[in-house]
């Protein structure tokens, strides 16, 4: 009954995770949302867990998604030293667990700074990503070991099935991205398109010359060739140029 307990609950969170991934607007609603997720499904009455998702771009470290103000504050910390658990579980891939900040030696500084704001335990857990992107879920509690056992496992298993979600996500982002793109290219080529045809049946000329009369405006003006292009179309007085394009 336990095993089966578990594959129930594995599969709701997948599809919670599916359903985020789609109901998102983009990456970033995405991870606020999952901090706000984790935060929630690993915090009990009285014990609240804060949640922050770093991002490592450039070898340059930033809270992408928290759960809370305080959350935030936290990955900020390590970043004023320049190094800390976060960072280094985005950076090397690896699970940092911090059971006591109170006898934790490998960063003194940062540890003695998160001690004073009252975090006792820390878990940061990096996601599984394409490319060079590296981030990682941070876990803050007041109380020290708060994730051990059962606790830790868990959050490796949920930062896991995160990960597919958070791979869906970017790719979906980078669709999104590429079809706005094109749009913006496909709209810029029409009304240049227009604008080369009407300079041809006023000067009476060939595409290629009423394309070069178009670019030497450009030049001339020192205005970007659609915003001379969009001018001569207005001046027709029938409404931008319309791109027919289906995203």
């Amino acid at each position: 009954m336990a095993s089966e307990s578990t594959a129930k609950s594995e599969t709701s969170i997948t599809e919670h995770l599916n359903e985020m991934v789609l109901a998102s607007s983009d990456v970033e609603e995405f991870l606020h949302e999952l901090a706000r997720v984790s935060a929630r499904s690993l915090s009990e009455p009285g014990d609240e867990v804060l949640c922050g998702v770093t991002l490592l771009r450039h070898r340059k470290a930033a809270t992408v998604a928290s759960s809370s103000p305080e959350a935030q504050a936290m990955d900020e910390i390590q970043y004023d030293f320049g190094d800390g658990p976060c960072m280094t579980a985005s950076r090397e891939q690896v699970t940092v667990h911090i059971s006591d900040v109170g006898n934790h030696e490998r960063w003194p500084q940062y540890s003695r700074t998160v001690l004073d704001k009252g975090v006792r335990s820390i878990l940061a857990i990096p996601f599984r990503l394409e490319g060079e992107t590296r981030a990682a879920l941070n876990l803050y509690s007041h109380r020290p070991g708060r994730f051990e056992g059962r606790v830790l496992a868990l959050a490796e298993d949920f930062v896991s099935q995160t990960s597919m979600a958070l791979r869906l996500a970017v790719r979906f982002a980078h669709y999104s991205d590429a079809a706005a793109n094109l749009k913006a290219t496909l709209e810029t080529r029409t009304v240049i398109d227009v604008a080369v045809g009407v300079i041809m049946a006023q000067n009476r000329c060939s595409q290629e010359e009423a394309f070069a009369l178009l670019k030497a405006a450009s030049s001339t003006r020192n205005i970007k060739l659609r915003t001379v292009a969009t001018t001569i179309v207005d001046s027709l007085g029938q409404g931008p140029a319309k791109t027919h394009y289906e995203g």
